[in-house]
């Protein structure tokens, strides 16, 4: 069977995988001139299979508005903001206030987060990858005393789930982390001891490559115009290619991995996907010393900011921001960055040096990713991640081949189900 799959980020690249895997002919479509290189690229890099949870979280709601006034407040907010921001915003209310759902949902998300560190890991056995990446573990520092109570409600239901978690002490902290030595607060952490690292947008090109010697078709800067169906099957593509010229590419199945870019291509067939571009923000920086770097990842509670170890590298990544697609890279968000850094691990790396970087998660109002079977019946969708696209892309993209192929899925997928925003 021959299935384009529209989108070659680290969703759409895993899913072709899975998909040669099972026999079929791929084609991937990607606007950009290589794998990897829109929301991909400069992630956090992280794989955070333990700390996966639904952007509609209950307990941040009131939290929101103070972030949004503090000046180096992790939540940011585009004044006046748009229409679409708007509705994001509402309908993020009504999902967090809806009763029970949170829970569920996390559940949910954690189990992909499971099946996705074991599509990973095999992955990584299969073919040789290189894109720094380990599973050296994750942690959540507390900055607050109060911080630990709500890591100790987090460690009971990781533990109910089989997913490996420790309370670490402020001196076990600086013991599994020898370099930071900054005087930023610290009352201990959480270590997510399953959780990994690694290059996302190096991965996704080391994949493609792969991908492209078991002779799946990689077409490049190309843009997917719509999609062209009657009333049960999508017959084919509408496509501008490299040369600027239509065209028209036939397949018997569509797999739609193109994140933010998603709705406008399944909204004409009569599916609304409230994906949202929340903005995000990031510095990679050569080490300038490696024993007062990070092992892995730390997340700073204090800052909001994740600062992972790449190999020779560091990668800083923060702020939660909803402004439409606007690519502007303020000095404030990165100074913001730079000072999480210097307060957990001063003399690391020569800030000053860093590559900025900014891009868009595709968000849903709800938190879980879009993976399903879409509103015709050759037409698939797995997209919608959010911040945890490159922690699930393994996961989602095999289970999503299962679903093409009429099987049941690894994962039950009852809180990623594509039309559940019309319910």
């Amino acid at each position: 069977m021959h299935i384009v799959v529209v989108g070659g980020g680290v969703v759409g690249v895993t899913t072709a995988r899975e998909l040669l895997r099972r026999g079929h002919q791929v084609t991937v479509l990607e606007r950009h001139p290589l794998a990897g290189n829109e929301t991909s690229k400069g992630n956090a890099a992280q794989r955070s299979y333990g700390v996966v949870y639904p952007w509609a979280d209950p307990s941040m709601v009131f939290k929101a508005l103070p972030w949004i006034l503090q000046k180096s407040g992790p939540l940011k907010l585009k004044v006046p903001p748009s229409l679409d921001a708007m509705r994001f915003m509402f309908a993020t209310l009504r999902y967090a206030w809806s009763p029970g759902l949170f829970g569920l949902n996390k559940r949910a998300m954690l189990r992909l987060g499971m099946h996705s560190r074991e599509r990973f890991l095999a992955l990584e056995q299969e073919h040789d990858l290189a894109f720094d990446g380990q599973h050296r573990g994750l942690l959540h520092l507390a900055s607050k005393p109060e911080a630990m109570d709500d890591y100790r409600a987090i460690h009971e239901l990781l533990n109910d789930m089989g997913i490996a978690s420790r309370l670490l002490t402020p001196a076990q902290v600086r013991e599994t982390e020898p370099g930071m030595t900054g005087d930023g607060p610290l009352y201990g952490a959480i270590s997510y001891d399953t959780d990994g690292t690694g290059d996302c947008h190096l991965f996704s090109r080391s994949l493609a490559s792969v991908c492209e010697q078991l002779g799946a078709n990689f077409r490049y800067d190309v843009k997917v115009e719509r999609l062209i169906a009657d009333d049960t099957r999508v017959k084919a593509v509408q496509l501008t290619n490299a040369d600027g010229r239509l065209e028209t590419l036939e397949a018997d199945a569509f797999v739609v991995c193109a994140g933010c870019w998603s709705p406008q291509l399944v909204q004409p067939l009569g599916l609304r996907l409230p994906i949202y571009p929340i903005k995000g923000y990031s510095i990679t920086v050569p080490l300038h010393d490696a024993a007062k770097s990070p092992v892995s990842t730390i997340h700073d509670d204090n800052f909001k900011v994740v600062s992972t170890r790449l190999g020779d590298r560091l990668r800083a990544t923060g702020f939660v921001e909803l402004a439409d697609f606007n690519r502007d890279i303020p000095q404030a968000r990165i100074d913001t960055i730079k000072r999480s850094v210097e307060s957990r691990f001063p003399g690391c790396a020569d800030l000053a040096a860093a590559e900025t970087w900014t891009g868009f998660r595709p968000m849903t109002p709800d938190g879980p990713a879009i993976i399903g079977k879409g509103p015709r019946d050759n037409l698939f969708l797995n997209t919608g991640h959010g911040t945890f696209g490159w922690t699930l892309s393994a996961g989602s993209a095999d289970v999503i081949a299962q679903v093409i192929d009429g099987e049941e899925p690894s994962v039950v997928l009852d809180a990623f189900r594509p039309g559940r925003f019309a319910e």
